[in-house]
């Protein structure tokens, strides 16, 4: 469940808000509730300290505000396929990790992000980790990254 706060959290920029409006429906739905999720788990997790939303390649990504915390995390819309997704930098080993949790509760773009559909119900404690992985990613080691809040 998310918090309140999470709920209602405004739009940082007219420029994401834009961005989140453009999608289709089924899509956008979706999206917002990965972008709740990515707010609600900020503020639960120890260290990630405050969260930036910004665009970043055109597309929603979300940030922790204090440098060298954690990694970029990415909502993206995918229209002709129909799905949406959240993505992380490829250069990091999130994704691999997540697979070797949770192989069986995702859809996997390459080193890249999950997938959805529209109609998916989102595996909300496997995602809660994965987001406070993210959001930690600089401060722990792969060993002991972030606990699921």
């Amino acid at each position: 469940m998310l918090n309140s706060s999470a709920r209602n959290e405004r739009f940082h920029s007219d420029e994401v808000a834009q961005n989140y409006a453009a999608w289709p429906d089924e899509i956008r739905h979706g999206a917002l509730e990965l972008r709740r999720l990515i707010f609600a788990v900020c503020g639960a997790t120890e260290g990630a300290g405050k969260l930036v939303e910004t665009l970043k390649w055109n597309v929603p990504a979300y940030l922790t505000e204090k440098p060298k915390s954690g990694t970029t995390l990415r909502v993206e819309a995918q229209p002709g396929a129909g799905t949406y997704g959240l993505f992380v930098p490829c250069q990091t080993s999130l994704i691999e990790q997540c697979r070797d949790l949770y192989a069986d509760i995702f859809r996997y773009e390459k080193n890249r992000g999950l997938i959805f559909a529209p109609n998916e119900t989102l595996p909300e404690p496997e995602l809660r980790h994965f987001i406070a992985m993210a959001l930690t990613y600089h401060l722990k080691s792969r060993a002991k990254q972030a606990t699921v809040v």
